[in-house]
């Protein structure tokens, strides 16, 4: 078995654990393997072993992967930092957006999807711990965000994607995906079906409070260059 082959048969093992602690359906979480800076290769390695969602947080990099990999049925998902000049080719290259974090991005990605694509799903990104290094939009501000972007055609909102501020305590990691699983549940929006919450540190925390889609970068691929 080869590494990543047995990376994701550990990781897939541990999302199952998790979901089986907290009472969770089976299969109830999905990996989003985070493959940036990683090569075409490794992404077909993975899809070999039955992945099919990747993500990518820089755009010409995902879009040269996107076109070597074009034989391949995968949803792609961005889950980088958006800049408002890249929304167009965003909009069209990819199947899931994980980081809109405010209206007006939200706006283009709805203008310049392709008509001939279906919706494009997002989830718009909340930055729990306040931290000024980090894109997202307050919680406090969520729900009105949520309510602007639910009126956008060629978009479907999907739910939340947060990255709080890392912690190693196991109570201390559940804490901020609590609160923002209680104020979107609160909101009573059936289509409101994904918390994209959890990397490989916070796991269990991340799925014990409600994540669907968990990302996993390293513990799948190694270790990362980045780029320059």
């Amino acid at each position: 078995m080869n590494t990543i082959a047995h990376n994701f048969s550990l990781i897939n093992s541990q999302i199952k654990q998790a979901e089986i602690a907290c009472g969770r359906v089976s299969g109830s979480v999905q990996l989003l393997a985070v493959s940036k800076t990683k090569p075409a290769s490794d992404i077909a390695a993975a899809y070999q072993c039955g992945q099919r969602h990747f993500g990518e947080n820089y755009l010409q990099e995902a879009l040269s992967k996107q076109q070597q990999l074009a034989a391949f049925n995968i949803s792609w998902h961005f889950i980088g930092p958006i800049q408002s000049n890249k929304t167009r080719p965003i909009a069209s290259h990819f199947h899931w957006v994980h980081s809109v974090d405010r209206l007006k991005i939200a706006q283009r990605l709805s203008e310049q999807r392709p008509l001939h694509l279906p919706p494009l799903n997002i989830c718009l990104q909340v930055n729990i711990s306040d931290e000024e290094t980090k894109s997202g939009v307050n919680l406090a501000e969520l729900p009105e965000l949520i309510a602007e972007v639910r009126q956008l055609p060629n978009l479907c909102l999907r739910g939340v994607m947060a990255i709080p501020a890392p912690q190693t305590d196991y109570e201390l990691q559940r804490l901020p995906y609590r609160k923002i699983y209680q104020v979107v549940s609160a909101l009573n929006l059936p289509e409101l079906d994904t918390f994209s919450f959890g990397m490989t540190g916070d796991l269990k925390a991340a799925i014990t409070e409600g994540a669907t889609i968990v990302r996993v970068g390293t513990a799948l691929f190694g270790s990362r260059n980045y780029p320059a």
